[in-house]
């Protein structure tokens, strides 16, 4: 989906008069979302029209010029934008608002129906929107690579754990940078990436880690193939990579939804493994004797 703010700047001066000022009136909300007080979800046209002063029409048309197929697609684009600005503290307020309607319109039955239904959404977007050349690169970077850095912060840092996990049973030589990794700092451990044949992947989503960037950013500057895993064009991982992967989140709580990147994380460790059949099959067998001698498992 197209980044609202990019969008914007793109028409520029093709927007008319009465366009510009949806175009202020949004980018102010996306902006300072702190300084309205209603929620997105019923920013309707008709509603978007009022608050600006114009028709409803020209918000419609509005959407169409900055390449929107619909007004909903733009406010779900306006939805992305806001949601990477809102503090916890915000996220919070937002979900005990959610929680009042619950406990007044809906049981608490259909809350867990509209998180969970949510989370379906984000992965039918994400499967809609996932570009197939840029995931199939991002596979065969990871196949090729000598030297697999995996970087992930926050709540980030649960799906960099879980990638690395398997990546570390496909591949000899990989690291999983958190900010807990052995006691030692992303920067530390990140250092000595650059040679010929390393690859970086960093996951990020709303609100993005700094030490994500700038570990990417460390990454690019020495020569590594740069991947990134993030929700939108906006996200600020984008500028920092070679292959960016996205994928939907949402915030139906304070509570980040991590299920659509980890399913096309799942993904790619199926896309990788598909290509070192044998190898993942022998690495398998020698493995399920080791867990057998450990007692790993029941």
């Amino acid at each position: 989906m197209l980044d609202i703010k990019q969008a914007i700047v793109n028409c520029g001066r093709r927007l008319s008069k009465s366009q510009r000022l949806i175009a202020e009136y949004v980018t102010q909300l996306t902006q300072n979302p702190e300084r309205y007080g209603f929620d997105i979800d019923a920013l309707t046209a008709g509603k978007l029209a009022v608050l600006v002063g114009v028709s409803e029409s020209t918000v419609v048309r509005f959407a169409e010029k900055l390449g929107y197929e619909s007004y909903p697609q733009l406010r779900r684009a306006i939805q992305d934008a806001v949601r990477a600005k809102l503090t916890s503290v915000q996220r919070i307020e937002a979900f005990k608002e959610k929680g009042k309607a619950a406990h007044t319109n809906e049981s608490l039955e259909n809350l867990l129906d509209t998180v969970l239904k949510s989370d379906l959404d984000n992965i039918r977007r994400t499967l809609q929107n996932l570009d197939r050349e840029t995931f199939r690169q991002a596979a065969e970077a990871l196949n090729n690579a000598e030297r697999i850095f995996i970087v992930g912060s926050r709540t980030s840092a649960a799906l960099a754990l879980f990638f690395g996990y398997y990546c570390n049973i496909m591949f000899d030589n990989v690291k999983i940078l958190t900010e807990t990794a052995g006691g030692v700092g992303v920067p530390e451990q990140i250092l000595s990436v650059g040679k010929t044949g390393d690859t970086v992947i960093g996951i990020s989503f709303p609100r993005y880690s700094q030490r994500t960037v700038r570990a990417l950013q460390f990454a690019k500057s020495k020569g590594a193939k740069v991947i990134a895993l993030t929700d939108a064009v906006s996200s600020p991982l984008k500028a920092v990579s070679d292959i960016c992967i996205y994928a939907k989140g949402d915030m139906v709580s304070f509570a980040d939804s991590l299920v659509a990147p980890l399913s096309v994380i799942n993904a790619l460790i199926a896309s990788v493994a598909g290509a070192r059949q044998d190898d993942i099959s022998a690495r398998f067998a020698e493995l399920e004797n080791i867990w057998s001698d450990s007692n790993v498992y029941e």
